[in-house]
Order: C-alpha cells, then structure tokens, then sequence
C-alpha cells in the first residue's frame, strides 16, 4: 500500500511559473530515486527530473535552467519548481517513486501554458 499524490498543476501564461509537489505515504520501507515525467497528447512520456537519494539531479536537456527538483526525504515529497513555462511544456505530470518494494506513479497533474 503506497500511494502518490501529486498537486500544484493550472493554468499560467508563458513565461510564468509553477510548483509542484509530491507525497508518498503508505507502508513505505525507503525511497530511493524520485522523479517527475510528463506526458502530452500524442507524445511519449518522458523522463523530465529525478532525484536520487545523494545522487546527481538529471534533467530533460529542454528544462534544464528553467527547473529545479528538490526533496523532503522526511516527508517522503518531491517538488518541481518550474520557471519560464513554455507552451510546449503543456503536459500531464507525474510523480514517480521507487521504493523498496518497486516503482509507483501517481495520478497526474495537469500543467497548461498557454497565452
């Protein structure tokens, strides 16, 4: 029983700026990497930062310098501070989470840029 819960999508204009967050809860042995994909109609998923557990950041070569990944450990959360929105960056996000017993997603939250 691990559940994923992500919050913090809407609607901005480009060039705005959005955080999001995550929180795992449940029988959670650790936490390993945590992560955020994202997802647009037609498109594939893809991998836009993570965070391992005192490892490197990884960034999506198109938000790097716009945004930043960050972590509670305590709290089990990830955050996604995500400045200078594009409209290309329209898409469901996704909080993933590997743990112990394996990867969980939460359900999305919706990120909208447009004019």
């Amino acid at each position: 029983q691990v559940q994923v819960v992500e919050s913090g999508g809407g609607l901005v204009q480009p060039g705005g700026s959005l955080r999001l967050s995550c929180v795992a809860s449940g029988n959670i042995f650790s936490i390993n990497t945590m992560g955020w994909y994202r997802q647009a109609p037609g498109k594939q998923r893809e991998l836009v930062a993570a965070i391992p557990s005192g490892g490197r950041t990884k960034y999506l070569d198109s938000v790097k310098g716009r945004f930043t990944i960050s972590r509670d450990s305590a709290k089990n959360s990830v955050y996604l501070q995500m400045n200078s929105l594009k409209p290309e960056d329209t898409a469901v996000y996704l909080c993933n989470v590997e743990t112990y017993q394996g990867n969980y997603w939460g359900q999305g939250t919706q990120v909208t840029v447009s004019p």
